[in-house]
């Protein structure tokens, strides 16, 4: 049986193959503490500001929803 490093490898491989490549992105910490009093401080700083506004606008202007049901 193959080790797992050569599976990994293999595997990886095979998506290099078809034209993939790795990305590693990092993403905050959502169990951390103070995560969820943090994230509510942003979205009211959000919320009544006339920049949000205009980039939602512009976001929904943008968005491609062919296809959705």
């Amino acid at each position: 049986m193959a080790s797992s490093a050569k599976r990994v490898s293999g595997y990886r491989d095979r998506l290099r193959a078809q034209g993939l490549r790795p990305v590693q992105i990092w993403v905050p910490e959502t169990r951390a503490p103070g995560y969820d009093e943090r994230i509510r401080r942003q979205c009211l700083a959000l919320r009544d500001s006339p920049d949000e506004a205009l980039v939602l606008a512009e976001l929904e202007l943008l968005a491609d929803r062919d296809g959705w049901t």
